[in-house]
């Protein structure tokens, strides 16, 4: 059974977190906080929620911050969610941004769908740790001697058997 289908698309964060991360948007008052952008554990992506245009003013203006919105209007509730031409209508619904001040402009300008190569070179993304230097030569050094040793009294015997 299908509950609700979803437009997002994708958004990047330099350093995965090891648990869900769900981001929310201010709420609109006296409604629940609107979702933002949810991350996997352990991933750099997740998705950004994109939301119908007259909602996404609404949000953009609470928020102050720009929203991910449909340009064009999609029926936000239908009998039948799984079917064909609502699938179709959102694949092909071109995604823009509206800023606090109603004003549309084009996704580039705020979403950033890969990181930059700036970012990457910086990150602070924890590094591999290695593990620490405990360990020690001696045992090999001992083991060295034990087989000079070794081969000294072969040595010793193959001479006492020679004279």
């Amino acid at each position: 059974m299908i509950y609700a289908t979803i437009l997002a698309i994708p958004n990047y964060r330099l350093v995965p977190k090891d648990k869900t991360v769900i981001t929310f948007n201010e709420g609109v008052k006296g409604a629940p906080e609107a979702i933002r952008a949810w991350f996997y554990p352990g991933a750099n992506w997740g998705e950004e929620f994109v939301y119908p245009k007259a909602k996404a003013v609404e949000l953009a203006k609470v928020t102050k911050a720009p929203v991910l919105a449909l340009e064009v209007e999609v029926p936000v509730e239908v009998a039948k969610p799984e079917e064909p031409t609502i699938v179709v209508a959102l694949q092909q619904a071109p995604v823009i941004a509206v800023r606090p001040t109603g004003e549309t402009v084009e996704l580039a300008q705020v979403v950033q769908s890969e990181p930059a190569p700036a970012a990457i070179a910086n990150e602070s993304a924890p590094t591999t740790q290695s593990l620490p230097g405990t360990a020690s030569s001696l045992p090999l050094i001992g083991l060295a001697g034990l087989m000079a040793l070794a081969a000294a009294f072969a040595a010793r015997a193959v001479a006492l058997r020679l004279s």
